[in-house]
């Protein structure tokens, strides 16, 4: 036995990823008390080594992996928090200080989180978290529902023209070049951004 009360998974970046997730905890016979993106806490101190690995078979039968490594873990939950922040929150906090929020949520300091993220990824945080507002403006591109002017001001861009910059850099077209093309292939997986 193996003393377990939280179980931290890759690749969980959306609420069908936590439904998904529930569903395959509760096919394993494993307990839930909470879940949220990246993390299962466990209604149980321990697990059984044979749960284990069934539940690590059921997990990537679906896209998802147990993480063990301490480092790995924070960093699916640095990629965990920016996602909630950026996609899953209706009211996005437009002056957002990424280096407190990000602080405040995971209790470590923000230059060892950073650090740690551009020596596992390859890039910077920051560029990390443009690619994700990025994928945002994307997402409001292709749905049409807000002007470019409202999308700026909507994910904390000092201007249209700031947006605009970025996402071309991004992504190669400008905003309304990405809106004219309507090309779904175009979107990336939240999970996919690095």
């Amino acid at each position: 036995m193996k003393d377990q009360k939280s179980i931290h998974i890759k690749n969980m970046v959306c609420n069908r990823c936590i439904m998904v997730v529930d569903q395959i905890f509760q096919q394993a016979g494993l307990e839930t008390a909470s879940i949220s993106l990246g993390e299962v806490k466990l209604a149980a101190d321990s697990v059984s080594a044979d749960k284990l690995s069934a539940l690590d078979s059921l997990l990537l039968k679906h896209g998802f992996e147990r993480i063990d490594d301490r480092k790995s873990q924070l960093l699916e939950q640095i990629k965990a928090a920016v996602i909630d922040a950026i996609h899953h929150h209706e009211n996005f906090e437009v002056n957002i200080n990424w280096s407190h929020y990000l602080s405040d949520k995971l209790n470590y300091d923000y230059n060892y989180l950073s650090s740690l993220f551009s020596s596992v990824t390859g890039i910077t945080l920051e560029q990390y978290i443009i690619r994700q507002k990025v994928e945002k403006v994307k997402e409001f591109l292709f749905y049409d529902e807000l002007s470019v002017k409202e999308i700026a001001y909507k994910l904390g861009y000092s201007s249209v023209a700031h947006l605009s910059s970025q996402f071309k850099k991004i992504t190669g077209l400008t905003p309304t070049e990405f809106k004219e093309s309507r090309q779904t292939d175009i979107r990336t997986p939240l999970d996919n951004i690095i």
